[in-house]
Parts: C-alpha cells; sequence; structure tokens
C-alpha cells in the first residue's frame, strides 16, 4: 500500500469540522424540541393533579364514614366553611395573610393527617375506620406565594375551602405547563368557575371565580 493511499482512508480537518458542526446542530434541535423547562413543568403539575386526586378521594371517603363530619375540624361546626360564619381559604404555605373577597385566610404547611395546627388541610382523616387512607397530606411541589399580603392565581400552592349547608368542598392547584394550560387546558375544562385554577372536589364553586387569592 503506497503512503498516498494509506491517507486517502482517513478525514481531513475540513471533513471533521462539518461533521462537528453538524452534530451541534443536531444537539441544539434535540434540546429545543425536548424543552426540559417544559418537561419538569409538565412533571411538576401531574403530581399535582395526582396530589388533588389524592385528597379528593380521601375527603369523599371521610364524609361517607364519619357519623359527625366537620370539615374544618373545630369545634363550632364548620365554621370556617362558606354559610358556617367565618368562611377560609386553606393554603399549603405558612405565608399567607390576607383576607380575600370575604375570605380569611388560613395558612400552614403542615402535613399531618389529624386535621390540627400541623395540618394545612383541616380535616381529621384518623376518624375514618382502619385509619386514614394517605400517611401525609401532599404540598404543592413548588409551595410558593409571591406576595403573602396579595394572593393570587399564579401562586403555586393548594388551596382548600367548604360549604356548611351541603358538606361540600373544593381543593385548587395552579398548573404551569402549557400541556396542561394551553394545549389540554385543564384549566377552563375541569368543570369549575375559575379558568386560571385547576379545580376538584364536590362542589367546584365555592371558591371565588376571579384572578386574586
Amino acid at each position: 500500500m503506497t503512503i498516498k493511499e494509506n491517507k486517502a482512508k482517513g478525514f481531513t480537518l475540513l471533513e471533521l469540522l462539518i461533521v462537528i458542526a453538524i452534530l451541534a446542530i443536531l444537539s441544539v434541535a434535540l434540546v429545543l424540541m425536548l424543552n426540559p423547562a417544559e418537561t419538569l413543568k409538565k412533571g411538576r403539575d401531574s403530581q399535582r393533579m395526582s396530589d388533588l386526586a389524592t385528597m379528593k378521594t380521601a375527603i369523599g371517603l371521610y364524609l361517607t364514614t364519619v357519623t359527625t363530619p366537620d370539615l374544618t375540624n373545630e369545634a363550632t361546626d364548620n365554621d370556617r366553611c362558606v354559610n358556617g360564619g367565618t368562611p377560609s381559604i386553606f393554603y399549603s404555605n405558612d405565608t399567607v395573610t390576607a383576607t380575600i373577597a370575604g375570605f380569611t385566610a388560613v395558612s400552614t404547611a403542615g402535613t399531618s393527617v389529624d386535621g390540627g395546627a400541623t395540618s394545612w388541610l383541616p380535616v381529621d382523616f384518623t376518624q375514618i375506620s382502619g385509619g386514614s387512607p394517605i400517611s401525609n397530606l401532599p404540598l404543592d411541589p413548588v409551595n410558593t406565594v409571591a406576595l403573602p399580603a396579595a394572593p393570587a392565581n399564579t401562586d403555586l400552592v393548594y388551596r382548600y375551602a367548604c360549604d356548611k349547608d351541603n358538606l361540600t368542598f373544593e381543593i385548587n392547584a395552579t398548573l404551569e405547563s402549557d400541556a396542561f394550560t394551553s394545549v389540554d387546558n385543564k384549566h377552563v375544562n375541569d368543570g369549575g368557575n375559575n379558568n386560571n385554577l385547576f379545580e376538584v372536589g364536590s362542589s367546584l364553586t365555592i371558591l371565588p371565580g376571579g384572578d386574586t387569592f
């Protein structure tokens, strides 16, 4: 084999640069196509929807198995529900200090299932025959409020409220991915009265339909 023939089998510097450039372009295109930020948002939204479904099921079980259910776990008989005297919105974040649209904010990040001071959702699941169906209350994956004195629909927290007359409840969350707020808009298609929140429960008109809370 001659030296000339041996050289012909290798890559020239120009060819290597072209291959590297093509690989770089493909890598950038792959990152843009996968959109890691959107993927993370979609994952958090899936967790939110799963959490709300779990809490809805747990509260439904509580209401059907406990003889005298109390959706705010207090001696004043659901006083903090709508139609109970002091309607409240319960947040899964411990910084909110506002009164919103006639609702008093109750802000606790505790995850205990006994509905007490260390429970952001005030339902005593330990009263269920056989024990609580969940070991801890879930929190929003981000769980932050931008302005504690002026909470808004854009805040990534869980919210809960109830109606004393009907023993009904609503839980909601803010979704953040394009997949669930644009392509398949869960905020709009959940049957609730607020097109900026994902709502579940036995009554989806308990909490206000406005932009702030």
